[in-house]
C-alpha cells in the first residue's frame, strides 16, 4: 500500500515520460567492493560484435534487471524525482521485496555527449533467478514511476554473452511490449564520472541563491522547510567578518572535535559556535531523512545562517567554529560520486572552491586519526548514529572519500592536524598553527 504522499510525488513527473534506450546511452553500476562496471547496449548489426561483456555481470544463473527515472530540469522537477529516488531506495533496501539472493544497487544512465542528460535509478541482482523478483520488479514501477517505464532484463546467454531485453511497461496495465533486444558490452571508464558535472548545486552549492531555490520547492512538502527560509532571509546578504580571527575544526565525527573546539575557545577566551547553529539543529533528522539535494540545500543554507553569528561573535572575540562548509561540501562529494577514491572529481575542480557569498574563515584545520583509533572511541560513545556515520563505518571507501574530499578543499585549503596524541599535544600544535596564522589580541 503506497502512502498518498508517495502518490503526490507521481504527478509533476508524469509530462517527462522515459524514453526508449537512445544509442549513444551508456550506464554505470557499482557493484561489491565498489567496483564500478560501465557497460551499454549493442545492436547486432552494428560494429561492436568483438566487444566483451562487462566483468561480473550479471551473475549466473540468475538475471537484473534495470530502471531509471526520468531526468529533471527545473528546480521543482528535480525536487520530486529526487523524492521518488529516496523512496525507491528505501523500497528496495529496507523492506526487500525481492527476497533472498536479491540485491539493488545504483545504477546511472548517462551519456558520453551531453552532459544533462543523467538519469538515476537501479539495477536489481537476482542470483535465483526466480519469476516473483520479475513480478515484483514490475508490480514496483507500474506503481511508483510515471508511464510508461522501461524495464530492461538481463541474462547470460551461450558462449558467455550477455543479452538484454528492453521492455515498455504502461501503467497499471498487465501488459507489456518488447522495445528491443540487444547485446550488453563492457565500455571504457571515462576521464570523469558521470556525477561530477552535476554536483554543483545538485549536492554543492555554489551561492545562497541556488540553495534557497531547493528549498523553496519543499516547503509544501516539508513545513519545516518554510521555517528555515524564514530564518535564512532575516540574515544579510553579505555579512562582513569582524577584527578577530575565525578558525574552523573540521574532521571526522569521534576525531576529537568536541572536546579540542572547547580547549581553544577557553585557551583564547573565544566564541564557541557550531554548524548547523541551534536555530535550526532541531530539524537536522528531519533533513537527514530526505534525499541529498534536500538534505544539501538545508546544510548549505545553515551556513549562511552561521555566517550571520560569525559575523557578529567575530567583533567581539575570537570565533571557534565546530564544522563549517567544508563538511557540507566534503560529505556530498562522496556520497554522490560512487567507486572508489580515483572517481572523485580531479584536484583544483570548481566543487572544491569557497563559495564566493558565504563569509570565509581564517583557518580551516582538520582533525585527523587512524581508521581504528576513530572506530575504537566510536564505540566508547554510545550516542546515535547518523546515516552517514553508519556508512562511514561499514564502508572504507566512503570514508575516504570523505578524507580526500577534505584534503583537496581550497580557499581556504584544511590544514590537517594528527589528532592521535594526548589532548594536551592536540592543543599545544592546535594553538600554535592558529598563533603563527593568525593575529591575536
Amino acid at each position: 500500500m503506497l502512502r498518498r504522499g508517495a502518490l503526490a510525488l507521481l504527478v509533476p513527473l508524469r509530462r517527462h515520460s522515459a524514453m526508449a534506450t537512445p544509442p549513444d546511452r551508456r550506464f554505470v553500476v557499482e557493484l561489491a567492493g565498489s567496483e564500478l562496471v560501465h557497460f551499454s547496449l549493442s545492436d547486432d548489426d552494428d560494429n561492436n560484435n568483438n566487444r566483451a561483456p562487462p566483468r561480473s555481470f550479471p551473475p549466473r544463473p540468475g538475471r537484473c534487471y534495470s530502471f531509471c527515472l526520468p531526468a529533471a530540469g527545473s528546480p521543482r522537477e528535480r525536487v520530486r524525482a529526487a523524492r521518488l529516488h529516496r523512496l525507491l531506495q528505501r523500497r528496495l533496501s529496507q523492506e526487500q521485496p525481492f527476497g533472498a539472493g536479491s540485491a539493488a544497487l545504483a545504477l546511472l544512465s548517462y551519456s558520453p555527449h551531453r552532459e544533462a542528460a543523467l538519469e538515476r535509478g537501479f539495477l536489481v541482482r537476482d542470483e535465483r533467478r526466480a519469476p516473483e523478483t520479475e513480478r515484483s520488479v514490475e508490480e514496483l514501477l507500474r506503481h511508483l514511476l510515471p508511464a510508461p517505464v522501461h524495464l530492461a532484463v538481463y541474462e547470460v546467454a551461450e558462449g558467455g554473452e550477455v543479452r538484454c531485453a528492453l521492455w515498455r511497461l504502461d501503467g497499471a496495465a498487465q501488459g507489456r511490449q518488447l522495445v528491443r533486444r540487444a547485446r550488453v558490452v563492457a565500455e571504457e571508464e571515462p576521464a570523469l564520472h558521470p556525477a561530477v558535472a552535476h554536483l554543483l548545486d545538485d549536492a554543492v552549492f555554489r551561492s545562497r541563491g541556488a540553495a534557497r531555490m531547493v528549498l523553496e520547492e519543499c516547503t509544501s512538502l516539508i513545513p519545516e522547510a518554510k521555517a528555515v527560509l524564514d530564518l535564512v532571509d532575516q540574515c544579510p546578504q553579505h555579512p562582513k567578518k569582524g577584527d578577530f580571527p575565525v578558525i574552523v575544526i573540521e574532521g571526522l565525527d569521534a576525531t576529537g572535535k568536541t572536546t579540542l573546539t572547547q580547549a581553544v575557545k577557553d585557551s583564547l577566551n573565544a566564541a564557541l559556535l557550531k554548524s548547523p547553529p541551534p536555530s535550526v539543529s532541531q530539524w537536522r533528522k528531519i533533513f537527514d531523512d530526505e534525499p541529498t539535494l534536500i538534505r544539501r540545500a538545508f546544510y548549505a543554507l545553515t551556513n549562511y545562517i552561521l555566517a550571520s553569528e560569525i559575523a557578529k561573535a567575530s567583533s567581539k572575540s575570537p570565533v571557534i567554529i565546530d564544522r563549517y562548509w567544508h563538511s557540507t561540501a566534503a560529505y556530498a562529494v562522496a556520497t554522490e560520486i560512487s567507486g572508489k577514491v580515483q572517481n572523485l572529481p580531479p584536484l583544483h575542480h570548481e566543487v572544491y572552491h569557497w563559495p564566493e557569498d558565504l563569509l570565509k574563515p581564517d583557518v580551516v584545520l582538520l582533525l585527523t586519526v587512524s581508521p581504528e583509533e576513530r572506530i575504537r572511541r566510536l564505540q566508547g560513545r554510545g550516542m546515535e548514529k547518523t546515516e552517514e556515520e553508519t556508512e562511514l563505518e561499514a564502508n572504507t571507501f566512503f570514508r575516504q572519500k570523505v578524507e580526500e574530499s577534505y584534503r583537496r578543499m581550497e580557499n581556504p585549503t584544511c590544514q590537517p592536524v594528527d589528532a592521535s596524541p594526548s589532548r594536551e599535544e592536540v592543543l599545544k600544535a592546535v594553538l600554535h598553527l592558529v598563533k603563527k596564522q593568525c593575529r591575536l589580541p
